[in-house]
């Protein structure tokens, strides 16, 4: 990799959106059968940043964009004894964009949504954990899914951005209506709320079955109805007609080839319109599913990510200095980008390890960072025959998260709660 590399197309609107007090976050951690190794986790980070170069970056300020310079060394491995994605500070963690900790026997990483992607970031903590596991206990380890080996060299394809690379002249709006968005009173930006809870796999995937739907489509369902029952709760009559809408995003891998590690995700946005009426679980879940049939295909989504493209392109855009692009920026995520969904949910879906990682692997967990303004948001992944649930909350009250869960179990699935606030 050259020593410098733009931001992808995605990652442009995180560094204006930060502020003093938050940057957009997100947590990978996993769980092993023994106790971390400071001084072997240390050992394999660095390989992983001389394997893995876009990883080992600074944020950058241009005339007229945000860039990433390469860095060398890592950044500081520390225990995890704090309230988890607080603001990243850089310059206290060596100017890297995303975090190492460790706490017993649970390593995590804790990314800048500006660096990558759920799927780069898996990719990236799970070859890290396979180095780790290889070095302190002498296993050969076999590259598969998400493991990559850190003797290989770096390919151009992981740090490309595929948005250029597959962004098409025809592009499609984005506009759409606002969506309803909870009252309530903020949690302080130094703590972030959580709610974990284990679901067997099997039940998950039978339920969903039973429904005619994917996992995804009935998790997704899900939380839209718990959004919409929150809805009905407000005082305000003009919240309660408004459009309850749940932001899903989309691994763009799945439709497009690509092998890069950096941000190529896409958002679709099902809703429903309680002005028209109520609404059941069950007519919800075949809205959502519909809507996820419409738009979740090659055309459609290329068409929306070609719209952003367009505007990163556009010749009387390109050379307005940088400081007039960050307020406007800015301002977009602000005003419009926070507000057009209730919440969001993120499926990384099944992850299997190979079986020489996967016996000291007892538990992976993908955790959303906070959001801007008060909200809870989802995040989900399998692993080991079990379905890990984290909702992070930024507004007091889980009125939302005791829903999903209650009604989860109302659909056959059992729900094992860890823990409320907890960290």
């Amino acid at each position: 990799m050259r020593n410098w590399i733009k931001l992808d197309n995605a990652a442009k609107i995180y560094p204006p959106a930060a502020n003093k007090k938050w940057t957009a976050m997100f947590r990978l951690s996993v769980t092993l059968t023994e106790d971390v190794d400071r001084e072997t986790l240390e050992s394999s980070l660095r390989r992983a940043l001389v394997r893995f170069p876009s990883f080992a970056c600074r944020l950058r300020r241009g005339v007229f964009w945000y860039y990433l310079e390469h860095i060398d060394g890592a950044p500081p491995v520390t225990e995890d004894v704090y309230n988890p994605l607080q603001k990243l500070k850089t310059r206290q963690n060596g100017h890297f964009m995303f975090r190492v900790l460790y706490y017993k026997n649970r390593i995590a990483c804790e990314f800048s949504h500006a660096l990558t992607d759920g799927h780069g970031g898996m990719t990236f903590l799970l070859s890290l954990v396979a180095d780790y596991i290889k070095t302190k206990y002498s296993e050969d380890v076999p590259p598969s899914g998400y493991v990559l080996s850190l003797d290989g060299d770096p390919s151009p394809e992981e740090y490309e951005d595929a948005f250029l690379k597959y962004a098409a002249r025809e592009t499609k709006s984005r506009s759409e209506t606002r969506s309803y968005n909870m009252t309530g009173e903020p949690v302080p930006f130094d703590r972030t709320l959580f709610v974990s809870a284990v679901v067997p796999t099997e039940s998950l995937v039978s339920a969903a079955k039973e429904r005619g739907v994917t996992v995804g489509v009935f998790l997704s369902s899900l939380l839209l109805y718990s959004c919409y029952l929150k809805q009905r709760t407000e005082r305000e009559r003009k919240k309660r007609r408004q459009d309850v809408k749940v932001s899903v995003p989309v691994d763009l891998r799945r439709h497009f080839e690509s092998r890069t590690l950096r941000n190529f995700s896409a958002y679709v946005n099902p809703s429903i319109s309680p002005r028209l009426g109520e609404y059941t679980f069950g007519e919800i879940l075949v809205q959502v599913s519909h809507f996820m049939g419409m738009y979740l295909n090659e055309k459609e989504l290329r068409a929306r990510f070609s719209q952003n493209v367009a505007a990163e392109r556009n010749a009387f855009i390109r050379p307005i200095p940088l400081f007039i692009k960050s307020f406007i920026l800015k301002m977009f995520y602000i005003f419009q980008g926070d507000r057009y969904f209730a919440s969001t949910i993120s499926n990384i879906g099944r992850v299997e390890l190979p079986e020489e990682v996967g016996k000291y692997v007892s538990r992976i967990d993908f955790m959303p960072g906070r959001a801007l303004i008060p909200r809870t948001n989802c995040s989900v992944v399998s692993y080991g025959g079990n379905t890990y649930i984290n909702f992070t909350r930024t507004v007091l009250g889980s009125d939302v998260e005791k829903t999903f869960f209650t009604e989860l179990v109302k659909l056959g699935v059992p729900v094992f709660v860890e823990g409320n606030e907890r960290y």
